[in-house]
Parts: structure tokens; sequence; C-alpha cells
């Protein structure tokens, strides 16, 4: 049984409709990440879980109880925003404390928790200075420490790695990794970072326009994207969408894509590939990763349906570990990613390995995925 569900939830202001029947769910321990452009409805689906939004219809459940008309205090949830959130004018340790302080936690007990969550959050030399005197990075561990102390079933996260540095925050998002492999708490995560999605979650909700698209594991998210919004959101570089026709006439169906020269690029797609034969002569849209075209010889030999093709590189980017190359495909931009070594020069034509076990398709009209 799920630990926390969410059920056909809605939520309008005035006539605008933000969350449109929303239906999802983690389980005990579970980290559920939620991802999508600015104003598709994640925060606003984090602060009806909080309680600070009430509902416009559906429902909440926690631990099986029905949360919607609950205060927030109630809820036994805790919060960390992207704005931290502190009391400039108080101490850390009274930062951290303060909310048990109000419930009337006696003093030993207030003092034990503090010294626990600062010798986690690694922050127990800052415990005297205030809000003013720290960094973005500290600021951001005392609000987690604030949040860890209340022990709640829930923890709730906005974006709260949003104003820190690159490197600080693939810091702190290892440090939230093994807090919550430490605690195994629930967490709800709202982020736009998708690669803060896919490093932490357990399980990952991609919303658009107040409407859920897909919820799965990152691989399955990754991996089997249910439409072409998913397919090209997640993931960076995104997955290519080339458009392409199916050809049925040999004895597995293949696809015929616009290549450099005006020609046309044949890919077999072999035998378990033989439903999009009822798409013969129709268009269809080809995904597939960066990772899976590249160069034969960093090709993945374990793939059974492994193409060689001729593409003409427009670009060529070093990525340090890695090498990408922009090729003309369908009449699209498509990227390759190759080895760090491999010789490719831009303005010339290279054999490229396209890896079709890592291949889906979508129908162009419906954007859905029919393969």
């Amino acid at each position: 049984m799920a630990f926390l569900e969410i059920e056909k939830l809605e939520k309008r202001f005035g006539s605008v409709s933000i969350l449109k029947g929303i239906d999802l769910d983690i389980d005990e321990g579970g980290f559920l990440v939620l991802v999508g452009p600015s104003g598709c409805g994640k925060s606003t689906l984090l602060n009806t879980i909080a309680g600070l939004e009430s509902v416009s219809g559906g429902e909440i459940r926690i631990a099986g109880k029905r949360v919607n008309e609950l205060h927030p205090s109630r809820r036994d949830i805790a919060m960390v925003f992207q704005s931290y959130a502190l009391y400039p004018n108080m101490t850390v340790a009274q930062n951290i404390s303060f909310g048990m302080e109000i419930k009337g936690v006696p003093k030993p007990e207030r003092d034990k928790a503090i010294a626990g969550v600062s010798e986690t959050l690694q922050i127990g030399h800052l415990l005297d200075r205030k809000p003013s005197q720290l960094s973005g990075g500290q600021r951001q561990r005392v609000a987690m420490g604030r949040a860890l102390v209340r022990r709640p079933q829930v923890f709730l996260f906005d974006e709260p790695l949003s104003n820190l540095d690159a490197k600080l925050r693939v810091d702190m998002r290892t440090e939230i990794k093994r807090l919550h492999q430490s605690m195994k708490r629930t967490i709800v995560y709202v982020t736009h970072d998708q690669i803060e999605a896919m490093t932490l979650a357990t399980k990952i909700a991609v919303l658009k326009d107040g409407v859920l698209q897909q919820a799965g594991t990152p691989a399955e998210i990754y991996n089997s994207p249910t439409n072409m919004f998913v397919a090209d959101f997640m993931g960076s570089p995104a997955m290519n969408l080339i458009p392409a026709t199916v050809n049925v006439s040999g004895k597995s169906p293949a696809l015929d894509i616009g290549a450099y020269g005006g020609r046309t690029m044949s890919l077999d797609l072999g035998a378990s590939n033989g439903m999009l034969s009822k798409f013969s002569g129709r268009p269809v849209m080809f995904g597939i990763r960066p990772e899976a075209i590249t160069d034969p010889e960093g090709a993945d030999r374990t793939s059974k349906n492994l193409i060689t093709a001729e593409c003409f590189v427009e670009v060529v980017e070093p990525a340090g570990s890695d090498t990408f190359a922009v090729v003309h495909l369908g009449g699209k931009e498509a990227v390759a990613r190759l080895r760090a070594d491999a010789k490719v020069v831009p303005g010339t034509v290279a054999k490229l390995a396209f890896n079709l076990d890592k291949a889906v398709f979508f129908d162009p009209e419906t954007q859905q995925r029919i393969a």
C-alpha cells in the first residue's frame, strides 16, 4: 500500500485550473521528484500536500489518513523552502530548535537533537552564527537541519538547491541523497533540474500544464517516455526526435530518414519492431538518445540491432569525458555522443553506429508513443 496517495487532485484559482486530476502515489521511504517547466503546477502540488494551499477536488492521504482538511501543523510534514526561510535574528542553533521550543520540547532533548543534526550536516561549528554570516550552502544545511529535528512522516523540498552555484548544487545533491538513504523517510522534492531528478528520485512525476504526463522510475522515464514531451524534457542533451517514414518493402520494417546531400538513409529495424508495419508509408517520429548514436568503436556490442550509417558532421563539441557531434537527420539537428578520442571532423562525413535497441517511436500527430 502506498504511503502518500494523491487521487484525482484538482486545484483552481477562480476560473483558472492549475492541477487537473492528478493521480500519484509513493511508497514509504520513497523519494518522489516532481519535474516540469515553469508554471506546470509542481510547486502548487507540493503546497497542497503541505496544506499551504487548499484543494478544489480529489484527495490526499498520508499513511492511509485523509489530510485534506488538516491544518499544516497536524499533517506531520516538514518543508524546506527555496529561500531557506531562516529567522535572521536567531543563531543557527535557535533556528534549528525553534519549532521544538514552540511545542514545549524540554531543553535537554532540544540540545540533543541539535547536536545530532549538526553532526549529520557538518554544521556544528556554525551553531552560534546568524544567517547573515553564512554562505548559501550553509544556510541550506541549516534549513534542512530545522526540518530533520522534527522527524516528520514526510519531507517536502521546494527547489532547495536553485540558489546555489553549480559545484555546490552537486555537493548538496549528494548530501540529500546520503540523508535519504540513512533516514529512509518519504520525500517529495520539486525541481526544474532534470539531473537532480534522475540522480535523487526513486520515482519521477513529469507535469505539463497541470496534467501528469508520466510517473515511473528514473530508468522508465528516461528509456521509455510515454510521449514526445517527456522524451524531449528528460535528458541532457535531450532525446533526438527525428522525422522519418516507415518502409516495409523488405523482410522487416525500415526507417527512411532524410540525410545529407538530399540522400535518404535507411535503417533496418529488425523483426522486433514488426509492430511498426501498420505504419507503412506513414511518417513517425524516431526517438533515440545521443548515447545510442556513437562512433562504431564505442558502440554497445551487446546490442542486437546495431546499424552503421554515414552522417554529415556539422559541429564537434569536446566535453572532456565525451565528444558531442551535431549531425543533420530528417531536416533536424541530432546530437551523437562519441568517445572523447573519437576522430570526427566538422564539415566531413563520418560513420556512426545507431543502437536501435534503444529506439522509441511516436505518432507525430498525437505525440504519443507507438513503439
